[in-house]
């Protein structure tokens, strides 16, 4: 039996540019020197798509020092 493909927003915090942001479907919607702030920020926006219906998954990348730009 397949399992059912789930639809869901994917929103994802980066660092970028020296700031952490948190990006939705390409749009960035919230950019702050402070993790917890951006973290905080998506975490409103996922609890916004579940309220809608919405599957919501919210990734942390580079938080371990991996960053996806080149530190200049």
């Amino acid at each position: 039996m397949k399992k059912p493909i789930i639809q869901r927003v994917v929103i994802t915090v980066c660092l970028k540019a020296g700031l952490w942001t948190a990006e939705e479907e390409g749009v960035f919607f919230a950019a702050s020197a402070d993790k917890d702030v951006v973290k905080a920020s998506a975490s409103k926006r996922a609890q916004a798509c579940f309220g809608e219906g919405r599957a919501c998954q919210i990734r942390i990348s580079g938080e371990h020092g991996f960053a996806l730009e080149p530190v200049v």
